[in-house]
């Protein structure tokens, strides 16, 4: 059995997997965990002074997750690479997303189904050709950090 990984995480440690299959020649992904917020207002007792009134309250009202990723177009994909992405995008239908550990843990640390908002490919002359995708959560995932799991 192998130690537990200690120290700082690599960010080529945390793998993205959308529609079953990771997403090849990946760069980088970013998550990013929205709130949705109202502020309240409410008008201080008439005991407190006047600057207890400049404090707004927040409440959540809703929350999401968004994901992008940058890759390199690669011709022997063997993995999820533009082409496969381009023809879930296609789809237009939700896709199957997972954020997970290289090796350690299986278990990924956001899974759920996401939409493909965009897809964009850039070809500059005499350089790399890259893509970036941009996912948003379609309703709750079902795994997530904080999750609340029923019975546990």
């Amino acid at each position: 059995m192998s130690a537990p990984n200690t120290g700082y995480i690599n960010g080529s440690d945390l793998l993205l997997s959308v529609g079953g299959k990771a997403i090849g020649h990946c760069t980088s992904h970013t998550l990013t965990f929205n709130s949705e917020t109202k502020d309240r207002a409410v008008k201080p007792a008439a005991s407190q002074g006047i600057s207890a009134g400049l404090w707004k309250g927040k409440g959540v009202t809703g929350l999401s997750i968004s994901i992008s990723a940058e890759g390199l177009r690669y011709y022997g994909e063997a993995e999820n690479g533009y082409a496969e992405l381009s023809a879930l995008w296609g789809a237009a239908a939700p896709v199957a997303v997972k954020a997970f550990q290289r090796e350690g843990d299986a278990t990924p640390y956001v899974d759920g189904n996401f939409i493909i908002t965009s897809l964009e490919e850039t070809s500059p002359a005499q350089d790399d050709a890259t893509y970036t995708i941009n996912l948003e959560s379609d309703g709750e995932p079902t795994t997530y950090p904080g999750k609340v799991v029923a019975g546990g």
